[in-house]
């Protein structure tokens, strides 16, 4: 992985300007700094010794969300995303800030540490039953955006119940970091609809953290440690299947992080993308129509980043509900990992503009297909909404 964006990276921006209206800091700020050419110039100005990677730089890098809706929008194709990391991971090196070290520390280290995260998502059980969320500061009352927390989590590594007699295939799941502790449910909707489909589910114990958030926060070695535990975790397997979006997006660009990363990429698929496969193959049923209309919610990574949007919308259908749309060009939330911590103003005015997209539309039934994206709209909406992923929605209508 390159500390630095590439001199052929850099290059292939011409500046046309067409991933502008696209980019949710410039439309939030009107200011050219704040968007992907900008940066890219910056970046360029660096790379070439013409300007110090310095504080300034630094902020400019930090505010961008690395939703990759300029990526979705460039004719040129410039692997923004690529770039970022890339950027961070020289800024991780320039200006070793504490604050950089110990958000890298959380996402390089911490999630990896089961126990501690048990420990924290039983601290968030508690304080939710007590009911004093409001007394938390400001950067981590996102908290309020989870469902009600078990003080007693349970993890999905490991777990291999149910298998078909004769399963069609072999499935590693993911676990993740805060998607075991925090999603247990989407989880057990995604191991459940596979079974259904005649797959059998693994989720390996070697496994780990995807490694996307530390990917984001510059933190290269750790996310190259993470990629080269999980291509031997998930090896043997015929597909492996995420059902965070942030995380099937990493998986794919596996290849860019580890040795024989190539062969987790070609296998990885997004949970929505697998099962609106085996619906469209006849392997999984199609509901009839309830005449109910649910909101889809289109999360940056999997929509710009990996080009899935038909999909959650055909299971949403399949379950037997009307897809609505809330906004055609899909503009950042604001979760965004732990930009939602450190940056959280600008994550707060995102999240109250989605919210609003979304009463709008009118249903009070949502989907979104990553974690960080529905932990921000439960923050936002009101408790009469009900924020679910889209294989959460089509479990439970096949359950009723």
């Amino acid at each position: 992985m390159d500390l630095v964006p590439t001199e052929a990276q850099l290059s292939a921006c011409v500046t046309c300007g067409l991933c502008l209206p696209h980019c949710p800091t410039f439309r939030l700020t009107g200011d050219e700094v704040a968007s992907p050419r900008g940066r890219i110039a910056a970046m360029g100005a660096v790379a070439a010794g013409l300007v110090p990677s310095d504080e300034t730089y630094a902020g400019m890098m930090s505010f961008c969300l690395q939703c990759r809706a300029c990526e979705a929008a460039c004719p040129s194709h410039v692997p923004f995303g690529q770039m970022m990391e890339g950027a961070r991971a020289r800024l991780a090196k320039d200006q070793p800030s504490w604050r950089g070290r110990l958000r890298r520390f959380l996402v390089g280290r911490v999630l990896n540490m089961k126990w501690l995260l048990a420990l924290v998502t039983s601290s968030i059980g508690l304080v939710q039953r007590l009911g004093v969320m409001r007394l938390l500061p400001k950067q981590v009352r996102l908290a309020r955006g989870l469902r009600p927390q078990r003080i007693f989590p349970h993890t999905v590594v490991g777990v291999h119940d149910n298998a078909p007699a004769e399963p069609a295939g072999s499935v590693a799941l993911l676990a993740g970091c805060i998607m075991d502790e925090w999603f247990p449910e989407v989880h057990d909707a995604t191991r459940g609809v596979l079974q259904m489909a005649g797959l059998e589910v693994h989720s390996p114990e070697s496994q780990q953290c995807c490694g996307a958030l530390a990917a984001h926060e510059g933190g290269a070695g750790d996310a190259q440690r993470m990629a080269a535990r999980n291509v031997g975790a998930f090896a043997g397997f015929d597909f492996i299947v995420a059902d965070a979006a942030g995380c099937s997006a990493h998986l794919k660009d596996y290849a860019e992080w580890a040795k024989d990363g190539s062969s987790v990429a070609e296998r990885t698929k997004d949970v929505t993308e697998l099962v609106a496969e085996l619906i469209g193959a006849g392997r999984l049923p199609s509901l009839d129509d309830t005449g109910e209309q649910v909101a889809v919610h289109d999360p940056c990574h999997l929509r710009h980043a990996q080009g899935i949007v038909n999909e959650p919308r055909a299971i949403v259908r399949a379950a037997g509900y009307t897809p609505v749309e809330i906004d055609p060009d899909g503009l950042c939330c604001g979760a965004a990992g732990l930009y939602m911590v450190y940056e959280h103003d600008t994550a707060e005015e995102l999240g109250i503009m989605k919210a609003a997209q979304i009463r709008g539309a009118g249903p009070t039934t949502v989907v979104s297909a990553n974690s960080g994206c529905e932990i921000q709209l439960r923050a936002h909406l009101d408790n009469g909404y009900r924020v679910l992923h889209p294989i959460e929605l089509y479990w439970e209508a096949l359950n009723v």
